[in-house]
């Protein structure tokens, strides 16, 4: 199923024969290890060699040495150097700090620090809420982790998330030119956690809690939304179950059903499928029947904690009990974010007619996307290489984008709803059809109209 893509891109510079059939051998012996050229350079070039940056995308790291080690094998062919193009992007970091003023001369200094700036900390100090007119607070969201629950890759570390949070930083810039910075805590304790954002709020005009582990950072939102004066949003949870609301909102219109007539089988109920679960709740769907890895969550399940307990309030009318596959017998819509590989089509074939699948789980889903399509009507993934991504940077930008320009103290399940029919509206009815049910994650449309819902939902 997966192909070679751009995240496992190297470069190989190599010296070759200057014969007419170098150029051949090389993109045979790539073809042959299962790469995929996208650039052929000729770089250097004397009488007796030519100097070639060779580059292509592999499936792996392992694959990406495969196919060095098959253009080693070649005659007269010499490895001088492999780059992997990924690592390269991020060399010093991907964002930095620009200064919006010039400082050209005494009297641009004197204005934007001493003696000048003296003025505005005074007003400040007499009017609090002038923060946000007139410093970065207006425009400046805090991404917090403690790099407990990095990407699907679990608890690297505060360090190793930093290159996550750079990411998110840049994609806040890019879709919604909101300056955002990372902020990794050297910490995996609730209380430490829930101070250190407090003390560091001032500063900011939202917090986006990212990569943090369930069930700590449902109880660390709770609180700091409690405690602060500026929106709290967990990304993984809010900006996913936007998303996901979204897609099926228009997946539904494709196949003609009503939310209140569907069973919906949600699997994962950590972070992602638990925010999921309470915004579809909103929408008044006939059943949502959740799933964990220890089967159907059902109010006589024992050793359910808190967050569990609380879904199974309010899911599983009849109490039905079993595994996953129990759960999807006669389910209109399947959602997935939890792990790779869970069941085949055969499975899909017990769900019901026009069946919807979301297999979420990154970078492998819960089912093939191939055989998921032999029987379901809709299918959509995390992934970039099949139609249909559910990608939360639909979301995130533009949330918080409509949530500063509303100078927002707080976030509502009615702003993110606002959020989620504002993606779905995008895709108008001309162009919606199985295979486009949301839009281009680089629709640039989306993250003004989601700005735009999220503002009016806050000032109303």
């Amino acid at each position: 199923m997966p192909v070679p893509g751009p995240g496992y891109s190297i470069t190989v510079r190599l010296e070759a024969p200057p014969s007419a059939s170098a150029a051949g051998d090389l993109t045979s012996a790539v073809g042959r290890a299962g790469g995929v050229i996208t650039a052929f350079d000729v770089v250097e070039s004397h009488n007796d060699r030519v100097v070639i940056d060779l580059t292509c995308n592999a499936l792996s790291a392992n694959h990406a040495k495969d196919i060095t080690d098959t253009l080693e094998t070649l005659p007269g062919i010499v490895v001088r150097k492999v780059s992997d193009r990924t690592f390269l992007v991020h060399l010093g970091g991907k964002i930095e700090i620009a200064s919006k003023v010039p400082l050209r001369n005494r009297d641009d200094l004197s204005r934007a620090y001493t003696p000048g700036v003296a003025r505005v900390c005074e007003a400040i100090a007499k009017n609090p809420d002038d923060a946000r007119r007139l410093t970065i607070k207006r425009n400046t969201v805090a991404v917090v982790t403690d790099g407990s629950a990095v990407l699907g890759l679990g608890n690297l570390g505060p360090a190793a998330a930093l290159p996550v949070m750079e990411g998110k930083a840049a994609l806040f810039k890019k879709f919604a030119g909101v300056d955002a910075w990372p902020v990794c805590l050297d910490t995996q304790d609730t209380e430490e956690i829930i101070r250190a954002v407090e003390l560091i709020a001032p500063v900011y005009g939202g917090i986006n809690l990212e990569d943090i582990s369930a069930p700590r950072c449902f109880e660390i939102e709770a609180r700091l939304r409690e405690k602060l004066d500026i929106p709290v949003f967990h990304d993984d949870q809010h900006g996913t179950a936007i998303v996901v609301v979204a897609a099926l909102r228009n997946a539904l219109r494709v196949v003609k059903k009503d939310i209140k007539d569907c069973r919906i089988t949600v699997c994962g109920v950590g972070a992602a499928g638990s925010a999921i679960i309470r915004l579809l709740q909103a929408q008044e769907p006939g059943d949502i029947i959740a799933v964990d890895v220890d089967g159907i969550v059902h109010r006589d399940r024992p050793g359910l904690d808190s967050n569990l307990k609380s879904i199974a309030a309010s899911t599983n009318k009849d109490n039905q009990a079993g595994r996953l596959h129990d759960a999807l017998v006669g389910s209109d819509v399947f959602i997935g974010v939890s792990a790779p590989n869970l069941f085949g089509a055969e499975q899909v074939a017990t769900m019901a007619k026009d069946a919807i699948v979301f297999a979420l789980a990154n970078p492998d889903p819960e089912i093939d996307p191939m055989e998921a399509q032999q029987h379901a009507a809709v299918v959509a993934t995390g992934r970039s290489d099949f139609p249909n991504q559910i990608n939360n940077v639909l979301a995130f930008p533009g949330v918080f984008r409509g949530l500063l320009d509303a100078h927002a103290r707080t976030i509502t399940d009615a702003m993110l709803l606002a959020a989620a029919q504002a993606i779905a509206d995008v895709v108008d009815g001309d162009r919606l059809n199985a295979s486009f049910i949301v839009p281009s994650v680089f629709d640039n449309t989306v993250a003004p109209a989601v700005a735009e819902a999220v503002r009016k939902a806050a000032t109303s």
